[in-house]
């Protein structure tokens, strides 16, 4: 449940609309509603910014039905669920609104239409290997309202792929960097742009890779400044934090020019 939301529901109080049963029915969820298996937070966007994301891994088909079914009663959008098994698609796309992206492992449920993108993220994978947790990545940030750049199989093994398309990041407001291997493309993103680089190593690679800890270990290394690291494969922590910087740069041009 949002702030729209709620105070919505103060207005049609305020107006006669409803009655304050009606009124307490509706805000009695907050802050959050026990279904037994689940404590699901519905104050989160007030609280965040954002509504909580679910992680379907790991919950059986009925149980993440009944975590959507709640914040969908609640009035919440964009609801965002990732590494969704393809049990749980189907088991909520026949009563949702459901937008099923495979390659990402993710799902959104009444995604809001007519939101203009704002500002700009780059997200940059080495190679086509990477790039499930590139769309992970991605379709985070702009779920949650950015603009997105993809720029996909620019690794360092071809390093001209990737300068021939440096001056769009000059635009950015933020970077994900996305390689397995030995996970150098975020120190040379880095080495050339003026804005945060959100490194993300994956567990694309031979058996000296160790399931993405060497690219783990070399981009936790990374002797280019402004560059953070987020963990093996993990696409949706970067493209949360990338809108965060993302939005956080608007809000500073803003406040800049007013």
């Amino acid at each position: 449940m949002n702030s729209d939301t709620i105070l919505g529901i103060l207005k049609e109080l305020e107006s006669g609309g409803i009655s304050a049963e009606a009124a307490f029915s509706k805000l009695r969820v907050l802050p959050y509603e026990d279904l037994g298996y689940a404590n699901v937070d519905h104050h989160r966007a007030m609280s965040q910014g954002a509504p909580e994301v679910i992680l379907g891994a790991s919950k059986t088909p009925e149980r993440l039905y009944g975590i959507v079914r709640s914040m969908k009663n609640a009035g919440t959008r964009d609801i965002l669920i990732t590494r969704i098994t393809p049990q749980g698609y189907e088991a909520i796309k026949d009563d949702f609104n459901v937008e099923y992206h495979a390659e990402a492992k993710l799902a959104v449920v009444d995604r809001s239409r007519g939101i203009k993108p704002e500002g700009l993220v780059i997200v940059a994978g080495g190679g086509t290997g990477d790039i499930p947790v590139c769309e992970e990545a991605a379709v985070t940030a702009e779920v949650h309202g950015s603009r997105v750049t993809r720029m996909y199989d620019v690794g360092v093994a071809g390093i001209h792929r990737l300068l021939s398309r440096l001056d769009e990041f000059t635009k950015a407001r933020a970077v994900v960097a996305v390689a397995g291997m030995e996970g150098a493309l975020a120190s040379v993103i880095g080495g050339l742009v003026s804005c945060p680089v959100i490194a993300v190593p994956t567990s694309v690679g031979y058996g000296a890779n160790f399931g993405g800890l060497s690219a783990l270990l070399a981009m936790l290394n990374s002797c280019a400044a402004g560059v953070s690291v987020v963990n093996i494969d993990n696409g949706f922590g970067a493209g949360y934090l990338a809108d965060m910087i993302n939005k956080a740069g608007k809000a500073q041009y803003e406040d800049s020019v007013s």
